[in-house]
């Protein structure tokens, strides 16, 4: 508990530093630095607050966890403590079999998104502008957006092999629905009256596409994109899990049938951080580019 709390104030004093560091090499300007100096003063404040409540969960979760493993209810091969888990991951982040099975699922992941986006933002656009085309393929887009993507891995595997091929599939299955939604849905709900100004202006149909349709339905295709990019994670761990020889999914397979549960432990931490990491980075670009952001949609 010693080391946890060690650490704990090792990051708050290294989280402070350079403000610290800034303040110390300012030179005093009358009352214009001394508002300045309070208005970081409190963003400081504010900051170090924000990350005091982000630490309270984690630090109880960290105390259950080792008040349960001291208990000796469970096993260490059940359940390991934190002091070997953090060793673990020290460990595999210090010799990169880590890194290398990060960025192994990366790229399957990042190869599948963008293949997802480019057909939904193609079909999307196509469904918004033709809409009597919905009886033909409505009730088959229902369907297989229904299905889970990783009850098809038997098929996949059986027509392209267990390559790269198969896992991009099953990422693309994953994402495409989610994205194809929300873009039809952005296309389509796009205010009737400006598309009538645009004609009025002399837009051609495509220039209204391009200047009044997609401008409107950008926050939806950035929020459709935001859920494709987290299915797209689940997607790729069930189907390296299954068939895979490297990647996450694989760390953590390898790890159950070696009977170390502490690096079980350890993927599954990774990989809720990188999904998180994604999700924040996304966040950051829909508060970038769309007025206001999307976050609560």
């Amino acid at each position: 508990m010693k080391e946890y709390t060690n650490t704990l104030f090792g990051l708050l004093c290294l989280y402070f530093a350079p403000f610290n560091v800034l303040c110390s090499r300012k030179r005093w300007k009358g009352g214009i630095f001394l508002q300045k100096c309070g208005q970081e003063q409190e963003k400081g404040f504010q900051a170090f607050t924000a990350l005091i409540k982000a630490c309270i969960p984690t630090l109880v979760l960290l105390i259950l966890w080792q008040l349960a493993f001291l208990s000796g209810k469970w096993s260490a091969y059940v359940l390991p403590g934190p002091e070997k888990v953090w060793k673990s991951f020290v460990t595999m982040t210090g010799n990169g079999t880590l890194l290398k099975h990060v960025l192994v699922s990366f790229k399957r992941v990042l190869t599948g998104f963008s293949i997802s986006f480019v057909c939904a933002f193609c079909l999307g656009m196509i469904a918004a502008l033709k809409k009597d085309l919905e009886v033909y393929y409505g009730p088959y887009v229902e369907f297989m957006r229904n299905v889970p993507p990783i009850s098809l891995i038997a098929l996949l595997i059986l027509w392209f092999g267990i390559g790269e091929t198969s896992k991009i599939i099953i990422i693309v299955l994953a994402s495409f629905f989610p994205m194809f939604m929300n873009i039809r849905k952005g296309l389509l709900s796009c205010d009737k009256k400006l598309l009538e100004v645009g004609k009025t202006c002399g837009l051609s149909k495509t220039a209204c596409f391009f200047k009044i349709r997609l401008p409107w339905a950008f926050p939806d295709i950035l929020v459709g994109m935001r859920i494709g990019l987290g299915y797209s994670w689940r997607a790729i761990i069930g189907a390296e899990m299954i068939a895979a020889g490297k990647g996450l999914g694989y760390l953590i397979l390898d790890a159950q049938q070696m009977s170390r549960s502490d690096k079980v432990i350890v993927g599954i931490f990774v990989i809720g951080l990188v999904g998180l990491l994604c999700d924040k980075a996304f966040l950051w670009i829909i508060r970038k580019w769309v007025r206001g952001g999307v976050e609560n949609s």
